[in-house]
């Protein structure tokens, strides 16, 4: 069986930004960082359809 520590000790994606707007950079993800999401593409058209929360507080 594979020690679960590995993964917790292995070595993070490179960065860009700084504070808040720190973000993964793309091209230094791969597969191992679970960067494949087939379906991302469908989910993000589904979610762009639906209706969003209305605002019910009156100003």
């Amino acid at each position: 069986m594979a020690d679960p520590l590995d993964k917790a000790t292995s070595k993070a994606p490179a960065t860009l930004g700084e504070g808040c707007l720190s973000r993964y950079d793309p091209d230094e993800l791969s597969p191992e960082d679970g960067t494949e999401f087939p379906g991302a593409a469908e989910l993000w058209e589904a979610l762009q359809l639906e209706p969003g929360p209305t605002d019910t507080h009156s100003s």
